[in-house]
C-alpha cells in the first residue's frame, strides 16, 4: 500500500498531522490586551454617559439599513446616481458621487464612539479568523503591500499586525468618514514598529496619488463594507477596483447573515466569471504581445474547496461560520441584555472569500491510495496475548493512586483576568516576538481533495454526520453540497478525526 501513496500524502495521514492540516476553526478568542488597552483608553478619553443609549442607536441603525438595502433593486443604481437627493432619503446616510467612483459610509462622532464600544472586537475577531485560514493555506504568502477598504476604525488592521506581525511595509487603508480615521489613529497611538499608513478618503484619490507601477497591492481586503453598498452594480463596480488592485489575495469579509453570504456569492461569481473570460479570449488571440503582468485567471483559496458554482443557491440553506470571542470590559459595560445577565462571550458570524490570482494547484487528493480498516478487521488483528491482565500489577497500581499527596491551590490566571490598564508598552516587543510562533505539524494543500464542513457536525452515538461542500472533480472546477456520515464501525480512523471536527474545519477525499 505504501508504494500507492505518494511521499507527501505519507507524511500528511498520521493522526496528528491530519488534525492540524484539517484545523481551521479557532475556539474562544481572547481579543489582544494591546487591543483592549487601546479601547479601553479611547473610551475613556470620549467619556459620555448616554454611552448605553448610543450603542443601542447604532445597532437599530444597522438594523434598519439593512433592511432598505434589502428592497433596494438593483436598476436603481443610476437613479441614484442621478439623483443624490433622493439617494440619501432612500438609502440612509449614503451619497454616491459617481456610477464607478466610491460610496461612503458617513459616521457621525457619537456613531463612532459606539461603534469602537460595541462592534470593533467582534469585528477583529472576523479578521483575524479569516486571515489565520489564509496564512495556514498559504503559508509561503507574506503580504508587504496591504490595501484595506473600507478600514473604519482599524480592525483589520489589528487583525493583520497579528497574523504578520512583521511581513508589513506599507499599508494603505481607504475610509470615507474622517471621524472613523480619526479613531483608528487615536487607537493606534503608541504602537511600536508600525508600518507607513496612508488614509485616503476613496479609491480615486488612492489611484491619483500613485503611480500606475505602485498601484498593486500583495493582499487587499474589504471587511464588513459591501453590505453597506445599496446596490449590486455598485458593489460590483467596487469590488473590480479592487481586484484591479490587487497583485496576489483579495479577502472578502461581510456578516454572517443570508444577505452577507448572498453578496459574497455574487462578487465570488463575477471575478471567477470575468477571469474565465479574460482567460478565454487570450487563448482566443494567441499573441504575446498581450500578456498582461499579472497572473491570468483566479482561484479560491477559502473557503470554497472548488471554482464551480456554489451548490447553496437557490436553497433554504446559506454558507456563513462563527467565531466565538471573550466579550472584553467595554463591552460588557456599554452593551445591553435583553433582561438576562449578559454573557461573559459572544458569537460573530461571518461570511468570507479569499481569492488568488493564477491557477489552482493540481495536488494529489489527501486520501488518495489509502484503504482503511474496518473495526472488525482490527478486531481480527488482535493479539490475545496483549489483552490479558496482570490483576496483581493491577491491584498495586489502584492502591497507589488512592494515596493523593498533598498539594498547594492553584490559583490560575485566566485571559480575561488580565488588567486592562494604561501602562507603558514595553512588551510591545515581546509579545511580536511570540506572534506567529505556533508551528503547525500538518499542511493542507490547495488542491480539491479538501472539502469544508459546513454547519455543525451531529454526534449520534457511534456515528458522526456532517454537511461538506467538496470538490466533484481533481481540478477543483465542479463542486457539490453533500451529506456525509462516518460510522466506528466501518472507518474507526475517520471517526475518530469527524468526532474533533467542528463547523469550518476542513474534511480530506
Amino acid at each position: 500500500m505504501a508504494s500507492l501513496i505518494p511521499e507527501t500524502t505519507q507524511k500528511i495521514l498520521t493522526h496528528e498531522a491530519l488534525r492540524s492540516a484539517a484545523k481551521q476553526s479557532t475556539g474562544c478568542l481572547v481579543v489582544p490586551v494591546r487591543l483592549r488597552r487601546a479601547i479601553k483608553k479611547y473610551l475613556r478619553e470620549e467619556a459620555d454617559p448616554y454611552m448605553k443609549r448610543k450603542v443601542l442607536s447604532l445597532s437599530q441603525s444597522f438594523s434598519v439599513i439593512k433592511d432598505v438595502h434589502l428592497h433596494l433593486a438593483s436598476s436603481t443604481s443610476k437613479e441614484l446616481v442621478e439623483d443624490p437627493l433622493k439617494s440619501l432619503e432612500r438609502s440612509k446616510r449614503w451619497k454616491i458621487k459617481s456610477s464607478y467612483g466610491d460610496i461612503g459610509f458617513k459616521y457621525s462622532d457619537d456613531q463612532t464612539v459606539a461603534y469602537v464600544a460595541s462592534r470593533m472586537p467582534a469585528v477583529y475577531s472576523a479578521c483575524y479568523r479569516v486571515l489565520s485560514e489564509v496564512r495556514r493555506r498559504l503559508p509561503d504568502f507574506s503580504p508587504a503591500k496591504v490595501l484595506d477598504f473600507g478600514a473604519g476604525t482599524g480592525s483589520a488592521f489589528w487583525a493583520l499586525r497579528e497574523v504578520w506581525p512583521k511581513s508589513i511595509e506599507k499599508i494603505n487603508i481607504v475610509e470615507p468618514s474622517q471621524s472613523m480615521q480619526r479613531a483608528g489613529r487615536s487607537l493606534i497611538q503608541g504602537l511600536k514598529n508600525l508600518p507607513p499608513i496612508h488614509s485616503y478618503s476613496n479609491i480615486q484619490a488612492l489611484a491619483k496619488d500613485l503611480k500606475k507601477s505602485e498601484r498593486g497591492h500583495n493582499l487587499v481586503i474589504a471587511s464588513y463594507v459591501l453590505g453597506e453598498i445599496p446596490s449590486v452594480k455598485d458593489r460590483i463596480t467596487i469590488v473590480r477596483q479592487l481586484w484591479d488592485l490587487t497583485q496576489d489575495v483579495l479577502v472578502l469579509v461581510e456578516p454572517g447573515t443570508p444577505h452577507g453570504s448572498k453578496i459574497i456569492s455574487q462578487m465570488r461569481s463575477h471575478i471567477l466569471w470575468m477571469e474565465k473570460r479574460k482567460c478565454r479570449k487570450s487563448h482566443e488571440k494567441e499573441t504575446s504581445k498581450e500578456i498582461v503582468a499579472v497572473k491570468a485567471g483566479a482561484f479560491i483559496v477559502a473557503p470554497c474547496p472548488h471554482d464551480g458554482p456554489c451548490p447553496l443557491e437557490n436553497t433554504d440553506k446559506y454558507c456563513h461560520f462563527v467565531q466565538r470571542l471573550q466579550r472584553t470590559s467595554s463591552q460588557r459595560t456599554h452593551k445591553r441584555s435583553k433582561g438576562n445577565p449578559l454573557r461573559g462571550f459572544e458569537d460573530e458570524k461571518f461570511c468570507y472569500v479569499a481569492f488568488r490570482r493564477g491557477r489552482r494547484p493540481q495536488e494529489s487528493w489527501p486520501l488518495d491510495g489509502i484503504e482503511f480498516e474496518t473495526l472488525k478487521e482490527q478486531h481480527a488483528k488482535r493479539n490475545l496475548e496483549d489483552l490479558e491482565i496482570d490483576y496483581e500489577d493491577l491491584i498495586k497500581l489502584n492502591e497507589a493512586a488512592d494515596i493523593v499527596p498533598f498539594e498547594e491551590t492553584d490559583t490560575t490566571n485566566y485571559d480575561s483576568d488580565v488588567m486592562e490598564v494604561d501602562k507603558d508598552d514595553d512588551d510591545n516587543d515581546k509579545e511580536d516576538e511570540e506572534d506567529g510562533n505556533d508551528e503547525e505539524t500538518g499542511h493542507a494543500d490547495l488542491g480539491g481533495g479538501w472539502g469544508r464542513i459546513i454547519f455543525s457536525p451531529v454526534h449520534r452515538g457511534r456515528q458522526v454526520a456532517m454537511n461538506v461542500c467538496r470538490s466533484t472533480n481533481r481540478d477543483a472546477s465542479e463542486g457539490s453540497f453533500e451529506r456525509i456520515v462516518v460510522t466506528h464501525s466501518k472507518n474507526p480512523a475517520l471517526h475518530h478525526q469527524a468526532r474533533r471536527s467542528l463547523w469550518g474545519d476542513l474534511w480530506p477525499f
